[in-house]
């Protein structure tokens, strides 16, 4: 990620961001990578719970422990205020920052914020531009709108899980939230559409995004062929239900993926191989035939693929236009030459850490407003004082006050 000082083009965009865990915090990364000003509002003790979902944690400079990875890789370019808006006293400091922001995230159970005057409908009365956008579970409406909704719950709901893992074995999810990353980035593209409008209308607008309406759109072409055929998806492992090859072989050090999508790369991938001539078989001529014959393909492809290591294959079907790749671990994606030409680590530090912060760049690239790693995740309450001075003229004296009440902190 670029360390120029080029504008973002989101700069001069502020956003109010009362998310935590995951969903909310990526949509408003993205937005802070953008060039957006964040101002995560964090509770006085304990701020956003990842910061303490680890192991593994960074270690301090003087001792002690340091905010987890999980935090660490959701939360860059943004200051960091706590406030305690459950008090009369630091609900009003909300409610003024409200009037200083373009756009407002939240996280919180549907109806919670109400009790606060921090929803949506009172929230606009404070200032009409304002793009309000409420990430749930299960959204705002709907007979489940007041239930909590987590990521593994919602893979589970959404049929995620059921199509995912071996055909023989147990529903599996996915390795990573895969349902808060969608979200959030759902939101974000949201946002920005909401934004546009407000810029040219003057109104802003309340945005619902929904975790399981999320899921339930990414089952893109399982949920497509469900409607059509009434049939529920299938879990197949490493093999895809629409395309063959298209799936892990055995290479004689490990496993491989070859993913063909059309005849051509087929025909191509037969040369290859040592199969020149397979393409003319009808059981294999057509997408749709090999994916009928799939398990008599694989029985001709497997003994050839175990026969020489990943390298050469990578190198022989890249050479030939198939596409082709390791099996990597994270230790050995992180070390690709060309995810290191891309730059896609951020090194930054922050004066409390014993260590650099090493988290997954944005892999957003803009040419003339490029993504910037600006800043390092914040130390809880590192920009309290400085964004209460700032945005509402509080001084000393008020900032040490509510400091010994408890209502802020930093």
């Amino acid at each position: 990620m670029t360390q120029t000082g080029t504008k973002g083009a989101l700069d001069g965009v502020r956003v109010l961001d009362l998310s935590r865990v995951l969903a909310g915090p990526w949509a408003t990364q993205t937005l802070a990578d953008l060039g957006a000003e964040v101002i995560k509002i964090e509770r006085p003790g304990a701020g956003d719970d990842t910061r303490q979902w680890g192991p593994p944690f960074y270690d301090g400079r003087e001792g002690g422990r340091g905010d987890s990875a999980y935090f660490m890789v959701a939360n860059r370019n943004k200051a960091s205020v706590c406030v305690d808006f459950s008090t009369p006293e630091g609900c009003k400091i909300v409610h003024q920052l409200i009037a200083k922001c373009d756009v407002m995230v939240e996280n919180f159970r549907t109806g919670h914020l109400a009790r606060y005057g921090l929803d949506y409908d009172s929230a606009r009365q404070i200032n009409p531009k304002l793009v309000y956008c409420s990430i749930t579970g299960f959204g705002q409406t709907g007979p489940l709108a007041q239930r909590a909704g987590y990521d593994y719950v919602i893979q589970a709901m959404s049929g995620l899980m059921s199509v995912t893992g071996e055909a023989d074995g147990p529903p599996v999810k996915v390795g990573l939230a895969i349902s808060d990353l969608l979200s959030g980035l759902y939101a974000a593209n949201a946002i920005l559409a909401a934004l546009w409008h407000a810029r040219s209308s003057g109104e802003g607008q309340h945005i619902d995004i929904s975790l399981l309406d999320c899921q339930i759109a990414a089952m893109t072409n399982q949920a497509a062929a469900t409607l059509l055929t009434g049939q529920p998806g299938q879990r197949m492992g490493n093999r895809h239900p629409n395309l063959a090859p298209y799936q892990v072989f055995a290479a004689s050090d490990g496993p491989v993926v070859i993913a063909v999508a059309n005849d051509a790369q087929f025909h191509r991938l037969c040369g290859a191989i040592g199969l020149e001539g397979l393409e003319h078989d009808a059981r294999f001529a057509t997408n749709a035939a090999r994916v009928e014959h799939r398990d008599a393909l694989e029985s001709l492809m497997a003994p050839l693929i175990a026969a020489r290591p990943i390298a050469c294959w990578v190198e022989a079907l890249a050479a030939a236009g198939v596409p082709c790749g390791p099996v990597n671990t994270t230790v050995q994606a992180l070390a690709e030459p060309q995810v290191q030409a891309r730059a896609m680590v951020d090194t930054m530090t922050r004066a409390d850490l014993a260590q650099p912060v090493r988290v997954p760049a944005s892999p957003l690239r803009l040419s003339a407003t490029p993504v910037q790693a600006r800043s390092a995740p914040p130390r809880l309450g590192a920009d309290t004082g400085r964004v209460l001075e700032e945005y509402l003229g509080m001084g000393e004296l008020d900032l040490a006050r509510l400091r010994k009440r408890g209502i802020i902190q930093g």
